[in-house]
């Protein structure tokens, strides 16, 4: 049962983090489809700066590093879909899936340069971190204790606060509802949704480097995220675009994915000898569910996915 919850709260970590991501860009006025290939590109930003560190950095410093790596790779690669979406008025659609497809192939040819580069019989997408690892995790008593868990319940209060305590939040979301009244009293539209933009990368990135470290110390790059960045667009959506409902989403997402990984150690679950791909598929299968259900209720904001252009009405 320890266990369990353990795997639920890092789970639910990424989803939190990623799914705020994808609420930012929204209630700014752009759809982030492309949270998959953000998160693959800050999962390898965080994976290269650990496999690079040197050895016998303190922990801090690794965590630091490792963090604010994986957000500037987030970051650096989210413009692009600011610059198609927002500058060049591009399908936010398509420019998405795009850099779902991209973060995969561009993460796995990197890796697999690197690692034919130190050993030419080496050709595959695999980094390891294994004693890196260690440093963002704390045994208290037979629990794991994760770091990211407690950076994962800071970025939902920060991110809550932004959005509903702060002029910078208030006119965010201004942009994702009506953006000519909002630009009617100053706001710069293009700006607020670039910022949007970023913030998601911000923390889709962060995300990635999560999931990558989840229960494992090596990432196969060409597997990518498992659509873990769809399984969070649909938190963020059963959440209704807000981050208090986003959390109870994604502890329930994270629960259904948890169990694919300790199904075992319930004896009533192993008598049933369902398939281990049976619980793997599961957080898909309930957030189709979820959403079947839900979908017709949810509200999202008003301009989601409308280009804007000064002076339209």
């Amino acid at each position: 049962m320890l266990l369990l919850i353990q795997y639920t709260l890092i789970f639910a970590s990424v989803l939190i983090l990623v799914a705020l991501g994808g609420c930012i860009s929204e209630h700014s006025g752009v759809i982030n489809l492309g949270l998959e290939g953000i998160m693959v590109i800050g999962a390898l930003g965080g994976a290269l700066m650990m496999k690079y560190m040197p050895e016998g950095a303190s922990p801090f410093v690794l965590i630091v590093c490792t963090v604010l790596m994986a957000i500037i790779a987030g970051v650096v690669y989210s413009s692009l879909l600011a610059v198609a979406c927002i500058n060049f008025k591009a399908d936010q659609t398509i420019i998405g899936t795009a850099l779902n497809m991209l973060g995969v192939a561009v993460a796995t040819v990197i890796v697999k340069a690197i690692n034919t580069a130190e050993n030419p019989d080496n050709v595959s997408s695999e980094i390891q971190y294994i004693a890196q690892k260690k440093a963002f995790l704390v045994n208290i008593g037979s629990f794991e204790f994760n770091w990211f868990m407690l950076l994962a319940l800071i970025a939902l209060l920060l991110v809550a606060f932004m959005l509903y305590r702060t002029r910078f939040g208030l006119r965010l979301m201004a942009c994702g509802e009506h953006p000519q009244a909002a630009a009617s009293v100053g706001i710069d539209v293009y700006k607020m949704r670039w910022a949007g933009v970023l913030l998601s990368g911000a923390l889709g990135g962060l995300g990635g480097l999560v999931y990558i470290t989840a229960g494992v110390s090596q990432w196969k790059f060409e597997v990518g995220v498992a659509g873990f960045g769809f399984l969070a667009l649909a938190v963020m959506i059963f959440g209704q675009w807000k981050p208090k409902h986003i959390a109870w989403a994604a502890l329930l997402f994270g629960l259904f994915r948890a169990l694919s990984n300790v199904y075992s150690g319930f004896d009533f679950l192993a008598a049933m000898n369902i398939p281990s791909g049976v619980y793997n598929m599961m957080p898909y299968i309930i957030s189709l569910l979820v959403l079947a259900l839900t979908s017709k209720n949810s509200r999202a904001p008003k301009a989601e996915g409308i280009p804007y252009e000064k002076g339209m009405r």
